[in-house]
Parts: structure tokens; sequence; C-alpha cells
């Protein structure tokens, strides 16, 4: 264990001297006070640390300690439902321990070892077992199975396991290891954060995630195991659309990143969530949920450990064959720390002062999502998907964190402020958002044959109209033909009843995939018809005014057990309308 002294103090950078035996990477304690740091950077006995909490008040000559181990999580019973800061230290047991400003070098461990959990084994006395292998479960919460694995890099047979009471330190089981020394197993194992959990095999994602948002999995679906961006100005609700992500989107478990953002919207999250219900189980959406709070006024430097420490905990949950959810609000802010501490070790800078190796450190974070066949003899599949905000300031999406991040994820909702201040939410711009996965086969085969026929023709209807917009802003509405206005109409409905989405209202916050497809069909119904009978001689402005778009519009607060009765209902409304004004046009 290596230790030396202060020598230099910049904000979150303290420089060492007498650290020639550390290790890059390794954790360290600081000062007399014991503050959290991390070595990044080292120059003969001269070590450079980025430290966790607030420097304040530190002056060169005090004590510098080093740990010998990287900076590491601790992963088993008792993750889901806390609350930890970007260093995994649990925020509530802190307030109770030191009330509720957090104090300099609080020493809280991130898994309580009082806290016993009843364990139940799966395999026997005698079973040969590998890493990944799964030896017994856990009840964590009503949601939730924690399956207990054996840790990489142990192999051998079961010498002693046994169903009882333990803590998570406690031995639950015994493994013969293959050169005849014995290994003890708790319920906890540590993994450093900077290096992804390992697998068996990565597969092609191949289903959707589906979210219940409709611009989302209609027109640009995220796969299982996908990774996307959502960026967007201020007040464009990159925050909401994540919030509503992480509260329907299909995912057993739920990793919730609040990285660098507003204190007062992480506060949101931390209320709002125990209140919600899931909508699978009925129980708290907090029962399948992880949340990681890292504010703008917490440390800067704990801004750059968070999202690993957040998706450490997500590959953990993979490894158990479950399909993870992590949002990242928002990785802007993280580049902005990484910035800082670039600026503060004197290094190079690349494009408006962020580090030269910011692309390739987000390369990093997002490739760890996936699709995989973990480790263990039963090849479990889990899926990671990754959700990051993106916070370009003024909403310039050619500023380089947006850039880097557009190189690597293959969907990208791209909210627009227009949009935001015509009260359109999501604020998804359908013009510039885009999504790489090919998942029509899945949604063809699961929903509707029809479903991706239908989308490409709600996506041309949505371009013509912006074609025409411009035609209409040059010579006016008059200059159009009635089946251009026609089109006009069809889109304007797409936009307004099918698109537009209430994340506050009890029905329309979660829409359905049969739901999703009987409104397409609803809307392209009107748009066919109301060209049929405009060939037929009814005139535009009638078609307009049909009384039954008003039930077009309002089918999506329609309760999802009505819905197939609604639709023939009005589809039968629609026809009797259009065959009413024929006959007056006729007459």
């Amino acid at each position: 264990m290596s230790k030396g002294t202060i020598k230099k103090v910049a904000g979150p950078l303290v420089v060492a001297e007498g650290m020639r035996d550390a290790n890059m990477f390794d954790v360290v304690r600081v000062s007399k006070h014991r503050l959290i740091g991390e070595i990044i950077e080292i120059h003969g006995d001269a070590a450079s640390i980025q430290v966790y909490e607030e420097t304040a008040g530190l002056g060169p000559g005090e004590p510098v300690e080093s740990t010998g181990a990287p900076l590491s999580v601790e992963l088993g019973p008792g993750l889901i439902g806390n609350i930890f800061d970007g260093i995994q230290r649990p925020l509530v047991d802190i307030m109770e321990a030191s009330g509720t400003n957090l104090k300099r070098g609080v020493e809280i461990l991130a898994l309580s070892r009082d806290k016993v959990w009843h364990f139940v084994p799966v395999v026997q006395i005698g079973d040969e077992v590998e890493a990944g292998d799964i030896i017994g479960t856990v009840a964590e919460t009503d949601i939730v199975v924690h399956k207990i694995m054996i840790p990489y890099g142990i192999k051998g047979i079961v010498k002693s396991i046994r169903e009882g009471d333990y803590a998570v330190t406690d031995t639950v089981a015994i493994i013969e290891k293959t050169d005849g020394s014995s290994q003890n197993i708790t319920m906890m194992q540590k993994w450093p954060v900077r290096v992804s959990r390992p697998y068996k095999q990565k597969l092609s994602p191949d289903k959707p995630l589906v979210t219940g948002q409709r611009v989302i999995d209609t027109l640009f679906p995220i796969a299982k195991g996908g990774v996307a961006a959502i960026p967007g100005p201020f007040g464009s609700g990159k925050t909401v659309v994540q919030h509503q992500l992480a509260k329907w989107a299909e995912a057993d478990i739920v990793v919730y990143i609040g990285c660098g953002e507003r204190g007062n919207e992480m506060t949101d999250v931390l209320n709002e969530f125990p209140e919600l219900k899931d909508p699978k189980t009925g129980k708290s959406l907090m029962e399948r949920t992880v949340l990681i709070a890292n504010t703008s006024d917490m440390p800067v430097a704990a801004r750059e450990a968070s999202i690993y420490v957040g998706i450490t905990i997500a590959e953990y949950f993979r490894d158990m064959g479950y399909s993870v959810a992590l949002m990242a609000d928002s990785t802007s802010r993280w580049a902005e720390a990484l910035r800082e501490m670039s600026g503060r070790l004197e290094e190079m800078p690349g494009e408006e002062g962020y580090p030269a190796y910011l692309a390739s450190r987000l390369a990093q974070f997002y490739e760890r999502a996936g699709r995989v066949i973990g480790l263990g003899k039963d090849g479990r599949e889990g899926t990671l998907s990754v959700i990051g905000a993106v916070s370009p300031p003024g909403g310039d999406i050619s500023e380089p964190v947006s850039q880097a991040t557009l190189r690597i994820v293959k969907v990208f909702w791209g909210l627009d402020s227009n949009l935001a201040y015509r009260r359109h939410f999501p604020a998804i711009n359908w013009l510039t958002s885009y999504s790489l996965y090919d998942l029509n086969k899945w949604f063809n085969s699961n929903v509707n044959e029809k479903w991706s026929e239908n989308k490409t023709r709600i996506m041309g209807l949505l371009n013509d109209e912006a074609a025409l917009d411009e035609i209409v802003k040059l010579v006016g509405m008059d200059a159009l033909s009635a089946s251009d206005r026609l089109k006009l109409e069809a889109a304007r409905s797409i936009r307004e009843d099918y698109l537009h989405q209430d994340a506050f209202h009890e029905i329309d916050t979660y829409t359905d995939l049969r739901k999703q497809y009987l409104m397409m069909e609803l809307v392209l119904s009107y748009y066919d018809l109301a060209l049929e009978y405009l060939n037929k001689g009814v005139s535009i402005d009638k078609l307009v005014k049909l009384p039954v778009r008003e039930s077009i519009g309002r089918f999506k607060y329609v309760d999802k057990d009505r819905i197939d009765t609604v639709f023939e209902e009005t589809i039968k409304e629609l026809n009797k309308e259009l065959d009413n004004l024929l006959v007056k046009e006729e007459a």
C-alpha cells in the first residue's frame, strides 16, 4: 500500500508525491478527511488524483494513502430500490448517519452488512459449477429474484451449500476448485467499474424494446440491447422522455443515472418512482429500479465515475438473464467533467476544449450495451439497452459530444424546441430522427402483417406535408389541389391524433402495440376513404369537417379493453358519414 503527501491542489485534481508504488486507477484516501479519489495519471513518483469530494481546505503536505485496488462496485442483494451517489455510496444511509447535508469523507458501505436475505440453493453438493452459473436465489423484492452467480475465474465442485438467512458477506457455499483449494462464495461480488463484465457471445439485436411511446415504437424503434441518444435543447422534454422510458419500457430492471442534471429534476424522480405502479405487476416501480444521483451541485469528478458505476450494475443484472434499460441523463454533463479534469491536467485540448479522447470514452461506454449470452452452462440470454440524453449548448447538435454520440448510436431521437413551444410532446422531430435497427419483420409477425406498410405510409405523408408546407408559405393554401389539401389534413391527424402523447394522462401515457396499430389504421382509413370519395365528387371542405374526426382524435383515450369495439364503431361511423355526404352531393 503506497503512501505519499499532497504536493498541489487544483479544484478536484490533487497531485501527490511519493506514490511510486501506486498503480493507475487505484482508489486513494486523501488527507486526514480520507476523501475518496482515483489515480488518473502517474509521472515518476507523482500521481495525479481526481477526488470525488469537495477539496476546499486541503493543502500541501497532507497524507495520501493508496488502497491498492481499482474503483469497484459491490454487487449483490440490496441494489434494487436503493439510491446511490456517483461512487456507489447509499444516500439514504448517509442521511441517517450524518444528516441532510453530505459530509466529506463519509465511509459507508454500498450494501448493508446487517440486513439478512433468505438464500435458496438451486444446485446440490457434488455439482460441477463454473463462472456465471447460478447457485441460488434471493427474493430481493416482490418483482425481482436476485440470482447468486459464481464469480468470474472460479470453477470446481460444490463442497457445501445450504438454505438459510445470510448477510451479503456470509459464506453461502464452498467450492472445491480444480487445483484442490477451497473457495468461499458469498452473495456479494466486487467488480472494477472501468472493466466491462465478460460474456460468452454477443448476439444481433432483433427484438424491439417496447416503450409504449407511439412516436418511438412506430417510427424510430430501439432494439433490446440497442443504444439510443436523445439530444435536444433546454426545455424540449429530454428528462420527461427519459422518465417515460424508465417507467414504461419493457425492461425487467431499470438503472437511472442522474449525471450532472439539476437536483430538483432528480428529486422529481425520487418522489415519483415510489408512487408509480409497474404496469406489469401493479407493484411500486422502485421495486425494479436502481437510482444513481450525482446532480449538478455534487462533486464534478464523481460525474465521470457515475456512468461507469451505473453500467457495471446494469451489466450484473444482464448477466442474470434480465432485460435491463439504462438511462444516462445526461452524457453532456459527464463530458464537461472530462473536460474540466483534462484542463486541470494541462492536456492538449481538442475541439471546443474537450479532451482528444472524448469520442473513444463515449464509445467505451455505449459499447457495453448489447444482447448477449452470459457466462454459465445454461446459456442465459440477457440484454442491456442504453439510452443517453445529450444537452448540446443552444440545441446545436454540431458540437463535439452530440457528433461523437451520433457516430456510435443507431437510434437518434432529435428533440425540437419548435415542437416543444407548440406544446407537441414528445417533441421528437420525425424529419430529423432515425432508427437503424430493422425490426419490421418482428412487428409484422408479432403485431400485424400491415405494420411496416402503415409505418412507411405515415412517414411518407409526414414528408409530403413538409414539402407542401413550403409551397403553402410561398403561394398560400388556395394554390394546392384538393388531393394535396387532403394529404395535409391526414398529416395533421397523424401529428395531433397519433404522434402527440400526454405523459400525464392516465390512459394516453402508455399505448400497447395492438392499440398503436389500430390508431394507425384509423388515420389511414380516413385518408384512403376520403380520397376515394373526393374522386367521386365530394368537396374537400366537407371531407375535412367530418364529425367522425373527433372520434378518431379521441381514440387515444379509449381504455385498452374497449379498443376493438370502439375501432369497429368508428370505421362504421366513418363509412356512414361519407355515404351520407355522397348522397347529398348527388342530390
